[in-house]
């Protein structure tokens, strides 16, 4: 199993550890506009971005979800999707009051279905029931091209990486999973 820390005391993941190249498994997760279903993962028209923290209520999860928001602007064929276990109620309410308007806010609290299917989950620690912080980019057929498992819960992501990491499968279209450059 996989560790990650918080504030430097290790928590273990939980669930199904996906690798580079691996096919993205397609879950059904709520979305915070208009509660409809939303699926992540699997083959897509885009490449999709996927953003994973643990709740929208923290600073630094906010930080990351504003910043990928004004980066998804500018990056073509390419959906940028946010995954917490926040309500869909508080996602909504946070992504009226920052304007956060250029991705898709997706709740994974009815199953933990994406935690369980992307290795993400937080077993253990006082943010147990909860994920830990991810980025993953899947490409058009369904392959994860970029995969970023934050060590320390409390820190940002690559940005750049998971960037370049989205930019590169959109441009190299459906055939590559990224591992090859």
């Amino acid at each position: 199993m996989t560790t990650v820390t918080l504030k430097g005391n290790p928590c273990t993941l939980s669930g199904t550890e996906i690798k580079t190249g691996d096919v993205a498994p397609q879950v059904t997760l709520v979305n915070s506009k208009g509660l409809a279903d939303k699926v992540v993962g699997g083959a897509s028209d885009n490449t999709q971005l996927i953003v994973v923290v643990p709740s929208l209520d923290t600073e630094v999860c906010a930080a990351e979800t504003r910043r990928f928001n004004q980066e998804a602007a500018k990056i073509a064929d390419v959906e940028v999707i946010v995954v917490s276990m926040d309500l869909p109620f508080a996602a909504t309410r946070f992504c009226t009051t920052e304007g956060i308007d250029n991705l898709t806010v997706v709740s994974d609290f009815v199953s933990k279905g994406f935690a369980n299917a992307y290795g993400v989950l937080l077993a253990d620690g006082p943010l147990a029931g909860l994920t830990c912080r991810a980025v993953f980019v899947v490409n058009k057929d369904g392959r994860v091209a970029y995969k970023e498992i934050v060590p320390e819960i409390t820190d940002e992501p690559n940005y750049e990486a998971a960037l370049k990491g989205a930019k590169d499968a959109s441009s190299q279209g459906a055939s590559c999973c990224g591992t090859c450059q």
